[in-house]
């Protein structure tokens, strides 16, 4: 038996297993006696683009409803070590049992996680970035009508003014009113924008930032740019020029790097802690050991490199499950050949932006753009359940188009 061993149950991961199982079917007699294994800490797959949204708790599918009808064997544990020389990888079961696994070939696909800040009171933040976080946000949110009068009870800052930080911004004021406005409250409904740069969404570039602005003025969301954070308490916060803003929500979504998991596996690493992985979402000099997703650094069109994004996240996993079997069976492995590169920025109640090219050239705007990302986020990012061939026949398109 020749064993493939995929951590993580994210978009990467599902897809690497999907893809594993298609290409070992396809080898007919040879790819039986491969065997694809999936570890991963929780019993679903989470939605994460969508956990900015009400009601977080619905964003996931079971992973049994996807890996057990394509007969991959599933294990709830949580890896703790990587030996990439004895090929084996430690892990601690949902009982406490310690677990030893071997692998052939290995996939990491443990995605990212949000870097969290250290300053005075950080532990009144809330986040987004997992969906425990994000169902503790919204909980919270609801019992608001329940605390005491106070200047900031309806107020929300969040910190961040990149994509999750402007899609949950701009999310916030409709969840605020909703929920202030049923119980007879007349405070001030108040939503800011805090970013240690100039200007909002730095790194989505200049074409759309005019929408951007647009989307949150009309939406009088308040921007403190060119500040961060220098404490917070449950009641407010104060920013690095002396500021205080009273706020009972503290939204944190600056910053995010690879799965820690990336440090246990030498070769070289960029900034954010991915794995350098050559064209076919190798490591590179490290031999049997793929990545895909948040944790790997893959070129990708023109002459860029992948982001941490589903985008990207999905099909790496498609082609790293081909190429791990491929591998193992001597047969020619698939180029990483992702689409050309897209984003579709949410804007609640404006709207969204969706834009083209690294340049991000504006294509759609508005309510055209709301519907194609409502269609991204309900439909397209979702995986076929209980139906293998569905399943299968999804893992053989390698476009998200």
């Amino acid at each position: 038996m020749k064993d493939v061993l995929i951590i993580g149950g994210g978009f990467a991961g599902v897809w690497s297993a999907a893809g594993a199982v298609r290409a070992a079917r396809e080898a007919g007699s040879a790819g039986r006696d491969v065997r694809v294994t999936l570890v991963s800490g929780g019993d679903d797959l989470v939605i994460r683009p969508r956990l900015y949204e009400e009601a977080p708790e619905s964003m996931r599918v079971a992973l049994d409803r996807v890996l057990g009808p394509i007969g991959v064997r599933r294990i709830t544990a949580t890896v703790t070590g990587i030996d990439t020389d004895a090929h084996t990888v430690r892990a601690v079961g949902r009982t406490g049992e310690e677990l030893s696994l071997t692998y052939d070939k290995l996939v990491l696909a443990t995605g990212s996680q949000l870097v969290r800040p250290d300053f005075p009171g950080s532990d009144n933040l809330f986040d987004v970035d997992t969906l425990p976080a994000a169902a503790a946000l919204g909980n919270h949110l609801r019992r608001l009508p329940e605390q005491p009068y106070s200047p900031g009870r309806y107020t929300a800052v969040v910190v961040g003014a990149g994509f999750t930080g402007l899609e949950i911004a701009t999310a916030l004021g409709e969840r605020l009113h909703a929920i202030a406005a049923p119980n007879g409250s007349r405070d001030e409904v108040r939503v800011l924008l805090v970013d240690r740069a100039d200007v909002v969404g730095p790194e989505l570039g200049e074409n759309p930032r005019p929408v951007i602005d647009e989307a949150i003025g009309g939406l009088n969301i308040e921007r403190r740019l060119g500040r961060t954070v220098a404490s917070a308490t449950s009641a407010s916060l104060t920013l690095s020029d002396g500021e205080t803003i009273p706020a009972a929500t503290i939204v944190w979504t600056a910053g995010i790097a690879a799965s820690p998991l990336t440090a246990q596996i030498p070769g070289e690493h960029d900034r954010l802690g991915r794995l350098q992985v050559d064209a076919h979402l190798r490591v590179r000099g490290v031999p049997d050991v793929y990545a895909a997703g948040d944790t790997a650094l893959a070129p990708a069109e023109d002459g860029y490199s992948t982001m941490q994004s589903c985008q990207h996240a999905l099909p790496m996993g498609k082609f790293a499950g081909h190429n791990v079997t491929a591998d193992l069976l001597g047969n020619i492995p698939l180029q990483f050949t992702p689409d050309p590169y897209t984003t579709c920025l949410d804007l609640g109640p404006a709207g969204a932006v969706f834009t083209e090219g690294r340049d991000r050239k504006i294509a759609m705007t508005g309510e055209e753009a709301k519907a194609l990302k409502q269609n991204i986020n309900a439909l397209w990012i979702y995986p076929p359940v209980d139906d293998p061939e569905q399943i299968l026949a999804q893992a053989g398109r390698f476009s998200n188009g």
